[in-house]
């Protein structure tokens, strides 16, 4: 399969093959066609060159409608869901049962309880309101959604857990066994390689647009393996050393609070720290990262950066002494997708490359180049438009936008969601040698391993509170899960 966009290559003679009833995984870096050949599959992208067979059967045209009638449904990362429909409208949403009469509502509801049931192993009631679901249930009723015809025959898992919590994959992932003790293939694309090698019976891997290997047997041994022949070279460590000595204060917050989601959060971060905050959904730590860089509003409290008071009420002022975002959403809210990645890098330093109103293009494209190169964005043409970006190479578009703006204190929130190992190894080290050069880091994230392996201390929140600030050499993942569920208790700072 060859497929190419302006700029990029994005699949180069890349060719998948998936065995009748199989779990077959596909593994990649960002960029190395995964989601291109998915949307080729779907009927979305049109192939330069190249066919697809369904069971032996040539697919002429590929068309959505087309792909459909052959029996192919895809689960995507997003979750797309109306929430004050109830279960039984969102499963049936497009493929409604009705008679002379209307709709067959009844029908409706038991035939949903009973996909939801006996293929998804979850009771749920069908007039239930998906706002009320959990967000594993959601994604289950995505997964009925897509059985309800009865015609599937192949079933597309496009990293699926994204949004659930590590206790809510378990539930997904049973319902996909499942699914496959049902005779239904599947195909499993997912960044989380533990996950890929606990459910797939083979993996192909792609590298750069091309498929390089291909596991006929994927056991807990051959993730190094993975990871080798995904980005083309062995890693010895995900997480780089941390031989750092924090000096000084960089950012002191005093009993902040916004007067609904956190309150009287205290802590303080050295110049060349990093600085974990951990917390689940609702613990406030979100809210708590948009507040210190103006985007919540801070009721009371105190910030200080360099042991000088600082009011932040907006990103204008925070951008303004030096405090940035790195935001969760990449694709929504740090970047413009239409533009390419000199424009997006320049957006931080409009006054500094302009004069008497008119931007200088030359200095435009040396401080684009000049950071490109800087942390390695790929493809290395400034011109490229965003969009087409992995999205590894979309979140060093945002730090180099920042890099350029010469911050020195980064807030990065989930700063490895949807980033493959690789580019998140790259990633790991531009924080540990943004902490080297002396600024001040602060990493929230979901990801307690992360936490632990890049961080020097780790902040935990629970119900709107910060309940303890400790080193992370005196912390273990099962710890920091207990301690962010509040199934621990402990003194409030081990620090």
């Amino acid at each position: 399969m060859v497929k190419a966009f302006p700029g990029v290559l994005a699949l180069d003679g890349a060719s998948l093959e998936i065995k009748s009833g199989e779990i077959h995984g596909l593994v990649g870096e960002n960029g190395a066609g995964k989601s291109t050949i998915i949307k080729v599959l779907a009927g979305v992208y049109q192939a330069d060159s190249g066919s697809i067979e369904v069971f032996g059967e040539p697919l002429k045209p590929i068309t959505p409608a087309t792909v459909h009638r052959a029996g192919i449904r895809f689960i995507h990362q997003e979750l797309h869901l109306v929430p004050h429909f109830s279960v039984t409208e969102s499963v049936f949403m497009g493929q409604e049962i009705s008679s002379p009469a209307g709709l067959s509502k009844g029908q409706m509801r038991r035939r949903a309880e009973s996909v939801l049931k006996d293929k998804l192993g979850r009771s749920i009631s069908g007039r239930k309101l998906v706002r009320d679901l959990t967000t594993a249930e959601r994604k289950l009723i995505q997964i009925a959604r897509a059985l309800i015809d009865d015609e599937v025959r192949i079933v597309v898992f496009d990293e699926p857990t994204a949004p659930l919590a590590s206790g809510e994959v378990v539930a997904l992932m049973s319902a996909i066994e499942r699914l496959k003790n049902s005779g239904i293939t599947i195909v499993y694309i997912s960044h989380y390689l533990d996950e890929i090698t606990d459910i797939c019976e083979r993996v192909t891997v792609f590298r750069q647009g091309q498929s390089v290997a291909v596991f006929d047997t994927v056991t807990k041994a051959t993730g190094s393996d993975l990871v080798t022949a995904m980005i083309g070279r062995e890693i010895a460590s995900v997480y780089p050393d941390s031989n750092r000595n924090p000096h000084g204060t960089g950012l002191n917050v005093k009993s902040l609070g916004d007067g609904k989601s956190f309150q009287n959060v205290s802590f303080e971060v050295g110049r060349g720290e990093i600085f974990g905050i951990a917390g689940l959904i609702g613990s406030g730590r979100e809210e708590l990262v948009d507040a210190l860089y103006g985007v919540n509003k801070i009721r009371y409290g105190t910030i200080e950066k360099d042991s000088k008071p600082i009011k932040i009420s907006s990103p204008a002022i925070a951008v303004a002494n030096g405090i940035v975002l790195v935001p969760r959403d990449r694709r929504q809210d740090g970047l413009v997708l239409p533009m390419n990645i000199l424009e997006n890098i320049s957006l931080s330093v409009l006054k500094q490359i302009s004069s008497y109103g008119f931007l200088n293009r030359k200095r435009e494209r040396q401080v684009a180049e000049q950071q490109t190169a800087k942390i390695d964005i790929r493809p290395s043409n400034p011109k490229t438009v965003t969009r087409f970006l992995s999205g590894g190479n979309q979140q060093k578009v945002v730090l180099a936008r920042w890099l350029a703006n010469d911050a020195n204190i980064f807030i990065l929130d989930e700063p490895t969601v949807g980033v493959d190992v690789g580019a998140r190894v790259e990633i790991y080290q531009l924080i540990a040698d943004l902490a080297a050069n002396g600024a001040s880091i602060i990493v929230s994230s979901s990801d307690p391993a992360e936490l632990i392996g890049l961080c020097d201390r780790v902040a935990t929140m629970t119900r709107g509170v910060l309940s303890g600030v400790r080193i992370t050499e005196t912390l273990t993942v099962d710890r920091l899960v207990a301690l962010t569920t509040g199934a621990t208790q402990e003194p409030a700072n081990v620090t």
